[in-house]
This record gives structure tokens, sequence and C-alpha cells, in this order.
């Protein structure tokens, strides 16, 4: 029986509440208009999958502290610029159904809220000696910039394979959620092997979150993502890849061809989703998924006794059984 988000939640939920206090002080202005954009911010939070990877992993090496909330808080802030940073790249206009920063500010004070979001989040860092925490998600922030600008190179030639889609999402998604665990562990005092133990897990449960994001492009209309959206922005997933490499030259020409130059007409679009899902490019993604998930699970099963794991272990389940 799959566990719903605020199960998961339950053991840490005054943890959670102690987190959102202190991270809604770690972005406070002086400046009014940056006070105001905060806590535009703050109303329009997601599922909070970040702080929660980054408590219940703090929790299987010792005690919340004072270093794992502030931990959370550098993965948020750091987290967040990003977000607002891609709105402006990406040219987007809404995020988790509200506008976005870019939308009602416009570019040039988003692309300053961005940073100023980074410089609070290295501050916060700095000031209270977290350097271990700072290494751990500069890393992921220098992966996650390569991935991107890696996905923006082959966007353009359309010549993805399949190592090539896992580097990308391996830097995109899954180092930052890696750095969630890693920190974690970290900020309670767990040994070098352990935190490196956990940024592998991070990895793995981070791989699978992101192939359930690209499989929700060829679902229904219930999941809560537009239908062929990455199709629609020339964006390569696993289940394309999979079912362009069975294929022969003109088939696979004239699905390149398509999301190139046709990517949106309605019949076409629908002409590259049936032909993924008749070629197996469905069932491939699906299986690659649970294998991450399944290596992500021995990793944490070798970490922790399942008492103390099975919080984290149902995080890495609801990924992979979401709806949206």
């Amino acid at each position: 029986m799959s566990v719903s988000l605020n199960q998961i939640k339950a053991p840490i939920a005054s943890e959670l509440d102690i987190f959102e206090k202190k991270f809604r002080e770690s972005m406070k202005s002086r400046v009014a208009l940056l006070d105001v954009i905060m806590n535009y911010i703050i109303k329009r939070k997601g599922k909070q999958m970040r702080p929660i990877f980054v408590l219940l992993s703090a929790r299987l090496f010792g005690p919340i502290t004072d270093k794992t909330y502030r931990g959370a808080a550098l993965v948020e802030l750091l987290h967040t610029a990003t977000l607002v940073h891609d709105d402006v790249v990406d040219v987007s206009f809404t995020r988790r159904g509200f506008f976005s920063i870019n939308a009602l500010w416009k570019n040039k004070i988003a692309v300053l809220v961005g940073d100023y979001l980074l410089s609070k989040g290295l501050l916060l860092a700095l000031k209270n000696g977290d350097y271990d925490l700072l290494t751990i998600l500069s890393e992921a922030v220098e992966a996650m910039s390569e991935g991107e600008l890696l996905q923006l190179e082959k966007a353009r030639r359309l010549d993805i394979t399949e190592e090539i889609y896992f580097d990308i999402i391996g830097k995109k998604t899954a180092s930052l959620i890696a750095s969630c665990c890693a920190i974690g562990a970290a900020a309670s005092g767990a040994n070098g092997d352990e935190i490196n133990r956990m940024h592998e897990f991070g990895m793995k449960a981070g791989i699978a979150f992101q192939i359930k994001d690209d499989l929700f492009d060829y679902g229904s209309d219930d999941i809560g993502k537009p239908l062929a959206i990455d199709i629609k922005e020339r964006k390569m997933t696993l289940p394309l890849i999979h079912a362009l490499s069975n294929e022969g030259y003109w088939e696979k020409r004239k699905v390149i061809s398509i999301i190139k130059n046709n990517n949106n007409d309605k019949k076409k679009v629908a002409y590259v989703l049936d032909f993924v899902k008749n070629t197996g490019g469905i069932d491939y993604a699906t299986k690659k998924m649970l294998d991450y998930q399944r290596e992500s699970s021995a990793i944490l099963t070798s970490l922790a006794k399942p008492e103390e794991s099975i919080y984290l272990q149902n995080l890495v389940d609801f990924v992979v059984e979401r709806k949206k």
C-alpha cells in the first residue's frame, strides 16, 4: 500500500515547522521590494521534498540540530535561486500554478532576486562555518549548471544517447537530491564513508525521480503536467530515446523531423506519443526507474536498520508512485 507524503512527513512534522520559520528568517531583507518578493516565494512553496530528504537523512545518524536546519535552508535557498533563474532562461511565466517572478516583476528583477537568494545561502553557511555543507552543495550547483548546458547543446542536434541522458539527469536533478542526503548525514556527524553512501543513495533516488517526471509526458491529463511538453520543448527523454534506438533509419528520421519542425502540430505530436508507447519506450523507462529505486533501497538497507530508515524508504517509494 502506497504511503502519502503527509504520512512520510509525520515523524518530522515539528522539525519541518521549525525549518520553515528558520527558512523564512534567512530570506528577510531590509529592502521593501525584496521582502515582498520573498514573502511571495514562501507562499508558493511546493512539496518541500528537498528539506524532507535533508531532515530524514539526518535522523539516520543522530539528532536534528541547528546545523541540520541550516543545511536544509541552504539547499532550499540555492534551489529556489536556480528555479528563479530557470524561469528567466525558459521564458516561463508560471511555476506550481503561480505566476513566476519574471512574469510579475520582469527579467531584470528576477535575475537579481536569484542572485540575492544565492548570496543568502552562501552567507548562511559561511557565517556559521558550515564549510562541509557548502562544499557538498556547491558541487551540486556546478553539476546542475553543466547538466542544463549539456541538455541545451544536445537539444539543437537531437543526438542524445541513453548514456548522455543519464549524464544530464544525474547532473540536473539527481545531484541536488544527492546533496540533500549527504548534507543531512554530514550535519548529524556521519563519517566520510557514510556521507558518500548517502550521496550515492540520493543520486539513485534522484534519477528515479526524474525518470518518473519524464514518464508523465506520456500519461493522461490527470497527472498535473501538460502532455507532450518535453516533445514541444525538444527534450529527448528516456522513453523516446529507447524507442528511437530500436527503429530503422526512415522511421527515426520521421520522428526526429516532427520534434524539430512540427512540435506544435497536435496530430504529429500524437503520432510521436503513440510511436513511443507502441515501441516499448514507456515499459523500458519504467523498468529503469524501478531498477534505480531498488538500488537506492539496497544502499539504505546497508546503512541503517529498517525501523530507522523506513520513512526515507517510503519517500523514495512515493517519488516513483506519485501521480504528479
